[in-house]
């Protein structure tokens, strides 16, 4: 079993940065793949970043390459989302997910744990 819990997110203007961490409980972190979704009002949840067990492979949705960066400190169970270049439509709750999976993947329904979600809102 493994619980997630994500921090990090708030209010920012369009062009600025945040970033998201996710605290995992249990001592399997490491062979867990980790991903980040997001989930905007109205919407769907969609795939953001990911990364595999060893953080040899990352994993990014079109929309962020480029802005956004995955990392993960497994002697501290926990995964990053490093966010530049912030943009209005990049509105929306993150949620941190965990694979037993340990390859990483686009897909949620691999995805076995969820956190709870932080909100992140950009402004114009």
């Amino acid at each position: 079993q493994v619980q997630l819990v994500e921090s990090g997110g708030g209010l920012v203007q369009a062009g600025g940065s945040l970033r998201l961490s996710c605290a995992a409980s249990g001592r399997t972190f490491s062979s867990y793949a980790m991903g980040w979704f997001r989930q905007a009002p109205g919407k769907e949840r969609e795939f953001v970043a990911a990364i595999n067990w060893n953080a040899m492979s990352t994993y990014y949705a079109d929309s962020v390459k480029g802005r956004f960066t995955v990392s993960r400190d497994n002697a501290k169970n926990t995964v990053y989302l490093q966010m530049n270049s912030l943009k209005p439509e990049d509105t929306a709750v993150y949620y941190c997910a965990a694979s037993r999976y340990g390859g990483g993947s686009y897909y949620y329904n691999e995805y076995h744990y969820w956190g709870q979600g932080t909100q992140v809102t950009v402004s114009s």
